[in-house]
């Protein structure tokens, strides 16, 4: 299946709760509503013709406005390829947990609720994974965060 093929098979086939992206590159991107994270994620892993059985990584990135977290996943017996994102507020970040979908979101989400503040409800072992126990400066991949001893580098 080419990357449109995929992209009119997922558009026909989830009631319009994956909208494409344009991003003229790559594997297939969508965007999907944040109430429909779950459910998404489970149809897609179980459609058949897709099999999406394996989340290669997921991230959150800080856009100055809002935050994003993307999640790439594969089909492993399908040789497939496609992301999905979702959008959640700023201030208040938070997103269902993916883990009973595919285990290994579980250190993945750890990370971006340390470094990034984005509160993963119903995962269960949310502690510190990469910066100490004591940490209270914050969280270090966001644009806005700021510690005393941190250099800030001049934006290119």
């Amino acid at each position: 299946m080419t990357n449109a093929e995929l992209t009119a098979y997922v558009a026909s086939h989830f009631d319009g709760r994956l909208v494409p992206l344009d991003t003229g590159r790559g594997a297939p991107l969508f965007e999907v509503k944040l109430s429909d994270l779950l459910a998404v994620a489970r149809a897609l892993r179980d459609d058949p013709e897709l099999s999406l059985n394996y989340l290669c990584n997921l991230g959150a990135i800080d856009t100055g406005q809002k935050l994003e977290v993307v999640y790439n996943i594969a089909s492993t017996t399908k040789n497939l390829r496609l992301d999905f994102k979702v959008t959640l507020s700023f201030d208040t970040p938070v997103v269902e947990s993916l883990k009973s979908v595919w285990p290994c979101a579980d250190w993945y989400e750890r990370e971006m609720w340390e470094l990034f503040g984005v509160d993963v409800l119903n995962h269960g072992d949310l502690r510190p994974l990469l910066l100490p126990e004591d940490w209270n400066q914050g969280h270090p991949m966001r644009k806005n965060w700021d510690a005393p001893d941190f250099v800030r580098m001049p934006e290119l």
